[in-house]
């Protein structure tokens, strides 16, 4: 049975047969072919008719199975790529990987807690918040150089401040500056403007996508948003489907 609670069946290619996953086969499943190889994967839920929030919160859609996939994906990576409006809204105090998770890192030869790296173009968090006086290792702050002195100033108190572009964070400039630091293992939790502007560059190699068996009406938006003119589509390739009860638990491989 899974460690869970929380039963999560593997749907084979043929759709007929299912095998239930422990909690061991998702941390194979997920696990990078070689950690040396560069890759930003991003995290997200959407309901059936494409929010990415219910009542303003992604967790509100999201279930059990969910969470142990989520649990899975960050202890596997090297560091948790999140936008400031997401830490916000979604509560990231505190350790975000402890426990056997932390201890399955270290044997690994891992620090026991992935790096966070918070996205931020004009620095508007409050160096005495929550997030920053539990983080469980130094926060990096990836902003631009067009951001306020001042708060870059306060923040330096906290966190290390890395600019990624001139006016705006720029997505290539942000995994340089990640894999420069030997962290080629990326994980974004969002938000969707900060996923809009990775698919726009180009710089996203892999998507779980959850998707919620709900309606949610048409007031969220949609996992991804961004401004601007359109682009050529990024093809996928599914890599498997995961079901719990009616949730189905995706990974898109971005097509080279």
């Amino acid at each position: 049975m899974s460690e869970g609670g929380s039963v999560i069946l593997r749907l084979d290619g043929d759709g007929g047969s299912r095998r239930e996953l422990t909690d061991d086969d998702l941390r194979e499943l997920y696990a990078p072919a070689s950690r040396e190889v560069p890759r930003l994967r991003a995290n997200f839920v959407a309901s059936v008719d494409g929010s990415a929030t219910a009542s303003g919160l992604s967790g509100a859609l999201g279930g059990p199975a969910d969470h142990r996939v989520f649990a899975v994906l960050r202890e596997l990576c090297d560091v948790i790529v999140v936008a400031s409006g997401t830490v916000r809204a979604e509560g990231y105090a505190g350790p975000l990987v402890e426990g056997d998770a932390a201890g399955r890192r270290v044997a690994q030869g891992l620090p026991a807690h992935p790096a966070i790296a918070v996205v931020s173009g004009t620095l508007s968090m409050d160096p005495g918040s929550e997030f920053f006086a539990t983080a469980p290792v130094r926060p990096l702050v990836l902003t631009c150089d067009a951001a306020p002195f001042d708060r870059r100033e306060a923040l330096a108190e906290v966190a290390d401040v890395v600019s990624c572009g001139t006016d705006t964070v720029e997505p290539r400039r942000l995994v340089s500056e990640l894999l420069a630091r030997g962290l080629a293992q990326m994980h974004c939790e969002g938000g969707p403007s900060l996923l809009g502007s990775l698919i726009e560059a180009d710089v996203l190699d892999a998507l779980a996508l959850t998707v919620s068996p709900s309606l949610e009406g048409g007031l969220g938006g949609r996992i991804t948003r961004r401004d601007g003119s359109p682009i050529d589509l990024r093809a996928l390739e599914l890599d498997h489907v995961l079901a719990s009860g009616s949730m189905l638990l995706t990974h898109w491989t971005r097509r080279r």
